[in-house]
């Protein structure tokens, strides 16, 4: 892995195969996700968009491929949608085409932001004030269920609904070559399922369904990389508590 630094907000590692990992460094660490480029034959697959607090679009246009780009949310909380009203082709489950369409704070938790005293570490406008922060609506262009296939040409990720943490998470698996996208059903640190329309039982579901998932690397929604270990660990650690 090499960390390409493009400009003053958006920090970039280069994880090989034509896939980057973009982060938000500035961001509190609580609202710091991952955005996923990878890119493809026919088509380039960006996986979630941040906060939304400086331009997406330019940074990816710079790293893509200049084949048709697909935009995947895995699920409409503000530290993963942010950006996402930026691209044109837009796709997220269909339980989540509501909030995308209308980007609430009682859907996004962006007020949960706007309340953090140091939301970020620098300002990513000169002009920026987090109690103007809001996200810009971002109607889906195509739903999103189980079993549908995203196709880039040389690969192929089918999608897998993954409620708990939100009710329309989703997430991508590359079945052939181990990889899994997986949005914050699960990643390294505390995993969050109390929030006003998360639901544990149904969590719990969900990790089941994670821990016997047959894949090689896990890419979360925040941190890094998964070994497949680790990831069944992380779930059969939910399942116990």
């Amino acid at each position: 892995m090499s960390t390409v630094v493009k400009d003053d907000w958006f920090a970039v590692d280069d994880l090989g195969g034509g896939l980057f990992r973009i982060l938000e460094p500035s961001v509190h660490r609580f609202f710091r996700g991952n955005i996923f480029l990878l890119r493809g034959r026919d088509a380039d697959l960006l996986i979630d968009f941040g906060m939304g607090l400086r331009p997406l679009a330019p940074l990816i246009a710079s790293l893509s491929s200049g084949a048709p780009l697909i935009a995947v949310a895995t699920h409409t909380h503000a530290d993963h949608i942010g950006g996402f009203h930026e691209f044109a082709d837009r796709r997220a489950h269909l339980s989540e085409a509501a909030a995308s369409a209308l980007m609430a704070d009682h859907q996004t938790y962006a007020d949960m932001f706007r309340a953090l005293d140091e939301p970020v570490t620098k300002l990513p406008q000169t002009d920026w004030r987090k109690d103007a922060y809001r996200i810009a609506p971002a109607p889906l262009t195509a739903t999103l269920q189980e079993g549908d296939v995203i196709d880039l040409g040389d690969r192929r990720f089918g999608v897998l609904h993954l409620p708990g943490h939100s009710p329309g998470g989703i997430g991508l698996i590359d079945r052939e070559n181990g990889t899994f996208f997986s949005g914050d059903a699960i990643y390294r640190g505390t995993l969050v399922d109390d929030l006003p329309h998360s639901d544990k039982a149904v969590y719990r579901a969900t990790m089941a369904r994670i821990a016997a998932l047959d894949v090689a690397t896990a890419h979360g929604g925040h941190g890094q990389a998964l070994s497949a270990e680790e990831m069944r660990a992380i779930a059969q650690a939910y399942l116990s508590a």
